[in-house]
């Protein structure tokens, strides 16, 4: 009351404090008091209120980042601001996005990227009117990788031109074969071509081959030498004087091994060595041809042998009574690996050019590979019961996948590998082997997935 009367200014004297005296003892006066104090904690309240509006207007809300195509969960945290009630938040819809209020959640895969300013509408829960105010936030959502990668088509005017992507599915023996190879993202970014290629073929005397080549990102004609590479190796051997030299020599080489393997000795026999010499040598004479071939074409196209540089992995494979016979022969740094019929057990079925053993990539075009005294360490001859698998990658699988060389031998790695064709994959991209009509458009819709750092052109051949 003195507060009040202050304002008029009255005098103080012991006439005005006699009336104050009388004044705090009126009834009517400490009505008006009490009143008067009801209507200033009112106003406190109402001020209180737009006071927390304005300062959730100003507070810098942070919204966690969205990621296109991408499930994204975002809850709000509203602690500091109890009185505050969401109503809504519109334009997350434009975005693919939705806002539940009760739990304040923002819920949804993103189906756009960009920097976007979302309105959010707002109530106090001491306004009786609940007056709708807003707020804008700035709210991101991150572009999807794959997005940023352009894909020009390569120029089909060019020389050598090959599609950007091919596949491949059939009989293989008395099994399966499903082969894709797609073109990399830094090739497709650039409009360059695939320099990946594979050539399927089934040859005389139940003979089969399939043979996967990557040509060098640094070859001017590395397509070329690619595709020309698997399709002469594939046409060299389809021949049936060959195949039935290796016919006699793999059913001696195998009865000389089992005859050491029964009798508990080391196998030393005279006939084993001079049927594995036999078939390394027909193994190898392909390979001098194909090289011999490549020297050829590149002199009668007037390039560089360098410019067809590609690496080369290739396997024959039939089926005898005794089991399946897989010969083999690799350079550079791509892995023939074959799996056990029950997937308990891998074996890499060829020497890769890394480290140690290459010092680096070999190409089917060096001579170096020729005069190198580990030549005969690229063939291989294996035979099996059954398998389960018999795979032949480039890099572009190995290296995102596999990483290092040591894991090609990892059965664990191997497991997750099948586990992903299976479908355990962020795209949830499934390869079904049982799936004739749509095996092939599978495995190219998987090979399509996103590795960081890994964008090189990739092939796969899954022999099932």
């Amino acid at each position: 009351m003195e507060n009040i009367l202050s304002e008029f200014n009255i005098e103080q004297n012991k006439i005005s404090e006699r009336a104050f005296f009388k004044l705090i003892n009126n009834a009517k006066a400490n009505d008006l008091k009490k009143q008067f104090v009801s209507i200033k904690n009112q106003l406190f309240e109402i001020f209180t209120m737009y006071k927390e509006n304005e300062e959730f207007k100003e507070y810098h809300l942070i919204l966690e980042n969205a990621h296109a195509k991408k499930q994204f969960e975002f809850k709000l945290n509203m602690d500091n601001f109890p009185n505050i009630n969401i109503e809504s938040i519109s334009k997350l819809d434009e975005i693919g996005l939705t806002f539940y209020k009760d739990e304040l959640k923002i819920l949804g895969i993103p189906t756009i990227a960009g920097n976007f300013e979302i309105e959010i509408s707002f109530s106090n829960i001491n306004d009786s009117n609940s007056t709708i105010d807003k707020k804008y936030v700035t709210f991101i959502v991150n572009a999807d990788p794959k997005d940023l990668w352009k894909s020009i088509p390569s120029d089909s005017a060019a020389l050598y031109y090959k599609n950007d992507e091919n596949s491949f599915s059939g009989d293989f023996i008395d099994k399966k074969i499903v082969v894709a190879s797609k073109r990399g993202r830094s090739h497709a970014h650039e409009g360059t071509f695939r320099d990946d290629d594979f050539c399927v073929k089934k040859l005389f005397n139940d003979w089969n081959i399939i043979a996967v080549a990557d040509g060098a990102g640094s070859a001017k004609f590395a397509r070329k030498g690619s595709s020309l590479s698997v399709e002469y190796i594939c046409n060299y051997f389809n021949s049936v004087e060959l195949l039935n030299y290796f016919d006699e020599n793999v059913i001696l080489f195998n009865n000389s091994k089992k005859s050491a393997d029964d009798n508990n000795i080391e196998d030393l026999s005279v006939n084993n060595l001079e049927a594995k010499k036999n078939i390394i040598q027909t193994l190898y004479k392909g390979v001098r041809e194909l090289h011999e071939e490549l020297k050829r074409f590149s002199v009668d196209e007037g390039i560089a042998i360098k410019d067809l540089n590609t690496t080369l992995i290739f396997t024959l494979v039939k089926k005898f009574d005794f089991g399946y016979v897989v010969l083999s022969f690799g350079v550079g740094d791509c892995p023939i690996n074959i799996l056990t019929e029950d997937n308990t057990s891998v074996q890499l079925l060829n020497i890769l050019d890394v480290g140690e053993f290459g010092g680096g990539t070999r190409f089917i075009t060096m001579n170096e590979i020729f005069s190198n005294p580990n030549m005969g360490s690229r063939f291989g001859i294996n035979i099996y019961e059954d398998f389960s698998k018999l795979i032949l990658m480039t890099d572009g699988i190995y290296d995102p996948k596999f990483v290092t060389e040591n894991k090609l031998e990892d059965l664990e790695t191997w497991q997750e590998f099948l586990k992903d064709l299976d479908g355990n994959n962020e795209e949830n991209l499934k390869v079904e082997f049982d799936n004739d009509i749509e095996i092939e458009k599978q495995l190219l819709n998987w090979m399509d997935f996103w590795s960081k750092g890994n964008h090189d052109d990739r092939t796969l051949a899954i022999i099932y």
